[in-house]
């Protein structure tokens, strides 16, 4: 069986190296604070404005404000800033705290698209950091979705037949 980490590199197209290279420079430093909430109030502008509705309604009952800085501080602390995120918010147990959603492949597909354009629109970062952090987001989308399918798999029980239902 494979783990979600597995799933995550297999679906992305990226190896754990590439994904993780975050962690082999500080981009907190590198940017600053200023430049984390500038990308993600540009992700944000774009994932509240989309034109699919389908995609849009999966923020429907999230303050947009509180996205944004939720945001914001998870990747600041991810990549190498003070923890932020985990001060106001406990750890970020990304599948668990990502669990009321549907997180699937095309949602991870849209999502990513959104924040490609929203690092592209963010001038202060350098290319060389785009490509880092879009290996972490890229790999991090479909370890949710992994996680998604698992939390899935978990909520079936065996019936008498042999096949499985929802609980």
């Amino acid at each position: 069986m494979q783990s979600l980490q597995e799933k995550a590199s297999q679906w992305s197209g990226v190896d754990p190296a590439d994904a993780f290279a975050i962690d082999n420079t500080s981009l907190f430093q590198k940017l600053g604070l200023q430049t984390f909430i500038n990308l993600s109030t540009n992700f944000y502008n774009r994932v509240y404005d989309d034109e699919e509705e389908w995609f849009k309604s999966i923020f429907a009952n999230s303050k947009k404000e509180e996205a944004i800085q939720n945001q914001y501080e998870f990747f600041v602390q991810r990549m190498g800033g003070p923890p932020l995120y985990s001060q106001r918010k406990g750890h970020p147990a990304l599948i668990g705290r990502h669990r009321p959603f549907p997180v699937t492949h095309q949602a991870a597909g849209r999502w990513l698209h959104h924040m490609q354009m929203a690092l592209n629109g963010t001038p202060d970062i350098d290319e060389d950091s785009k490509i880092k952090m879009m290996n972490f987001f890229r790999h991090t989308a479909f370890f949710l979705v992994a996680g998604d399918e698992l939390k899935n798999q978990n909520q079936q029980i065996p019936c008498k037949h042999g096949a499985n239902k929802p609980t």
